[in-house]
């Protein structure tokens, strides 16, 4: 692939990106019925590990951090491993010494997907503290 094709690919993708993060800045999912809703939800009754992401996502582009924590305390596992899957990637594409990203090695994978697991049971106690980990 050419270098101006990629850097088209990337301007794309970056705009569809900034044009998302726009419309959950602008919208609150919580006061319109435009948003998808979580299938899971809709036919279990039990919360997924992603519910009360958009609210969350809506909630930290506005600045209200510990509000978004409240919907979803995954969204700061995403937030940490975007950004640092990006940073990995910038360098990688942009210096001449390749790094490794150590979210790639397996033990990182099992330890995330661990978390994701433990917290997607956690959330669905219905008492006390584990309430707090619903959205």
């Amino acid at each position: 692939m050419n270098i101006k094709l990629k850097l088209g690919l990337y301007f794309i993708i970056a705009l569809l990106t900034f044009a998302l993060a726009y419309f959950y800045f602008i919208y609150n999912p919580s006061a319109l019925n435009i948003f998808p809703k979580c299938p899971f939800y809709s036919i279990t009754g039990l919360y997924c590990p992603g519910c009360g992401s958009q609210r969350a996502i809506h909630q930290f582009l506005n600045g209200h951090i510990l509000e978004g924590l409240k919907h979803n305390f995954l969204i700061l596992i995403l937030a940490t491993v975007l950004m640092y899957d990006g940073t990995i990637f910038l360098l990688n594409h942009f210096t001449k010494k390749p790094l490794n990203n150590l979210l790639h090695q397996s033990r990182i994978t099992k330890g995330i997907l661990i978390i994701i697991l433990s917290f997607w049971v956690l959330r669905n106690i219905n008492f006390y503290p584990f309430t707090i980990l619903a959205p």
